[in-house]
């Protein structure tokens, strides 16, 4: 499980360290091959590929011309890009995706279970926002 949060830097080449607590998780369960990519260009989401191949497959089995896949597919492939995190715990975030991303410097890095979201720190803590009661309620339907 990718859980928490914790802060690090984009260095001068692109590059993000995966902060260890999440790079041995990753290490032992998936390997060090990822799908970079991003749903609207305000964040980043590094799948492990394994987990980038199960939604994959999932997609495969809806028809070709489904409006949703279609552009489900467009957006994550105009964003998105594999690679491969190096000896360092290092993966390389492409320059227009982190340019869109406003990722330079210090950046957020949060757990969703089975990917990361990589986020600008400043822009993060703006949205972040506070859980009310209406959004207990909504997870509360879902059974948590």
């Amino acid at each position: 499980m990718l859980r928490g949060n914790y802060t690090t830097r984009i260095d001068e080449k692109g590059r993000i360290k995966i902060p260890a607590a999440f790079r041995d998780i990753i290490l032992q369960k998936y390997g060090s091959e990822f799908f970079v990519t991003s749903l609207d260009g305000d964040h980043v989401r590094l799948y492990p590929l394994p987990e980038w191949e199960k939604i994959e497959q999932r997609l495969a089995q809806l028809p070709e011309m489904d409006p949703v896949k279609e552009k489900f597919l467009r957006v994550t492939n105009f964003y998105g890009r594999q690679a491969t995190m190096d000896g360092q715990g290092r993966i390389l975030i492409h320059p227009p995706l982190r340019a869109k991303a406003e990722l330079n410097g210090e950046v957020a890095v949060l757990g969703y279970i089975t990917y990361l979201q990589v986020w600008n720190l400043e822009k993060f803590e703006a949205q972040l926002g506070i859980f009310t009661k209406e959004d207990a309620a909504a997870i509360a339907k879902l059974g948590i």
